[in-house]
């Protein structure tokens, strides 16, 4: 048998075994991209079905600095292009984060929690896992890119840019598979590799951020250092450079070749880098459940923190732009659809970002409390559970950090957007407004979160489906009304039931039912958790 065979033995059986955990969140999450992209490109052509009323309607605002560091370059001024103008860059780093997901979680999660050491006692080769694990999220990626191409070409798109977008979103969810093949080496715990993915997914778009609205030809430049940039510069329904796609597996080569090198000179359990030793006895401030997770969850909720201020001030600033859209019908018409018809086209707009702002607020709760889970496979719950701290303080502690850490990211944004909006626009709301605007919409977060902790509780291995409430949950709400699904439908989702604000009244009466709601569910959950068995 050669090396490399004997390396990759019991490759088939990791294979299987990984698609089977992933059976439902890895479906779930190419649906939810493929939707996203047909669904956006569906709404915006029948707002612009030719290319002189897309040109004619978008050119002012696609010009705004502040829109082309936010969503990257626009190709041309066509229908088309603009159908899928707001869904390249988006697409690009949610499927970036996919393949980062599966990448991460069939490596050094497995590792980290014991399971890859029992494993590999059998008769599995060395780089089985890692290989599994980048096949699961290759094909993953590839599903999302080829879906979403054949699903824009269905609609009457050009058949050559659809294919442009799809290696757009290929490019670079390439690109991050090979850099979280070698993170996942680097690290030695699952939160260590995801920093080091995470950073570097976060640095590519700032990067490209500051590189594609840049007059400076130096700086305009710097754009080729990022795989994100890549995939703006592919252009879709323009220039279709498709060559790119090139670059994006140059760096999944190099990546998943490094790290395979660097897996068979470390040690099982161990990484590259260093682990930072901690304190011989920790502060008093931690002597509570609360104040425990609260300290593991802090660089998480920093990253969080430092992302949404950028992204307030970029929304602060398009405030200065959205005064120009009343003068365009269908703009507006669709801005409604999303945000309501209550206030000035600021207020309508501000509504609309609400909601997206929302939604990946959600995102953060439910990691925040799905922490309790892997707290648990990880060890730190059996330790905590063994000193007279109960069980249902110690699921509170993870939803109390969930609920206070929502709270005060959409505090954050709020006041940020408050800040920075009336200096790019007289007409934007004010601090007030804005941040009222940015609370209220905390019942429906609060109950995705609430539905997650009820199901973390109750069996962890069905955690997972939280993902897929809050893709659902999102769809439904944000794409429902621009794809004209039927209102029964629509009103499924939480995001459907928000206030009008900051134009229009506060929804009391929503926000009341969302809320008790949420606090029944991680009541449930709390119960649930009192009776099982711990993992």
């Amino acid at each position: 048998m050669s090396t490399v065979t004997s390396r990759l033995a019991g490759f088939r059986e990791l294979h299987r075994l990984a698609w089977r955990r992933d059976r439902i969140i890895v479906p779930a999450s190419v649906l939810g991209l493929v939707l996203l992209s047909v669904g956006s490109a569906q709404a915006t052509l029948a707002l612009y079905p030719d290319d002189a009323s897309a040109a004619q309607g978008l050119a002012e605002i696609v010009s705004n600095p502040a829109v082309l560091a936010m969503y990257g370059p626009i190709s041309a001024a066509s229908a088309d292009a603009l159908a899928v103008f707001k869904t390249v860059m988006m697409g690009a780093v949610l499927i970036s984060i996919l393949g980062l997901v599966v990448v991460r979680r069939h490596t050094r999660t497995e590792e980290e929690e014991g399971r890859l050491e029992l494993v590999g006692a059998g008769a599995v080769g060395r780089w089985a896992p890692l290989a599994a694990a980048t096949t699961v999220a290759l094909v993953a990626v590839v599903l999302a890119a080829g879906l979403s191409a054949a699903g824009l070409a269905g609609l009457g798109m050009d058949p050559a840019g659809s294919v442009a977008f799809g290696v757009a979103w290929l490019t670079a969810g390439f690109a991050q598979v090979g850099v979280t093949a070698l993170a996942v080496q680097l690290a030695s715990t699952t939160r260590g590799a995801g920093g080091l993915a995470f950073g570097f997914l976060g640095a590519a778009y700032l990067l490209r951020a500051l590189a594609d609205p840049s007059e400076s030809d130096a700086v305009h430049a710097l754009g080729w250092l990022s795989p994100l940039g890549w995939a703006g510069r592919v252009e879709p329904y323009g220039e279709d450079r498709t060559w790119l796609l090139l670059l994006g597996l140059g760096v999944l080569v190099a990546g998943v070749g490094t790290a395979l090198y660097v897996l068979d000179r470390r040690d099982l359990g161990a990484g590259v880098l260093p682990t930072r030793v901690g304190r011989a006895r920790a502060r008093a401030l931690l002597s509570s459940p609360l104040a425990l997770v609260t300290r593991l969850a802090t660089g998480t909720m920093i990253g969080w923190v430092v992302g949404l201020v950028l992204g307030g001030v970029v929304v602060g600033s398009l405030l200065g732009s959205v005064g120009s859209l009343v003068e365009n019908p269908q703009m507006q018409q669709m801005l409604e659809r999303l945000g309501g018809s209550a206030g000035s086209i600021e207020d309508i707009f501000l509504a609309t970002e609400t909601k997206f702002v929302a939604a990946a607020v959600t995102a953060a709760g439910v990691a925040l409390v799905l922490r309790l889970g892997a707290a648990e496979r990880a060890g730190i719950g059996e330790a905590v559970l063994a000193t007279p701290t109960s069980r249902v303080r110690w699921y509170l502690a993870h939803v109390t950090v969930g609920v206070v850490a929502t709270t005060f990211f959409m505090t954050v944004i709020g006041v940020t957007v408050g800040l920075v909006g009336p200096r790019a626009s007289e007409a934007a709301p004010g601090t007030g407004a804005t941040l009222t605007a940015f609370l209220s919409t905390l019942p429906a977060v609060w109950l995705v979160v609430g539905a997650a902790a009820l199901l973390v509780g109750w069996r962890p291995r069905f955690a997972p489906f939280a993902w897929a409430l809050l893709l659902v949950g999102f769809l439904l709400g944000e794409l429902g009304p621009t794809m004209q699904l039927p209102q029964w439908l629509v009103d499924l989702s939480p995001y459907a039931h928000l206030s009008q604000l900051p134009g229009g009244d506060f929804a009391a009466l929503a926000a009341a039912v969302m809320t008790a709601l949420a606090a029944a569910l991680v009541a449930a959950g709390a119960m649930a958790y009192q009776q099982r068995d711990a993992a």
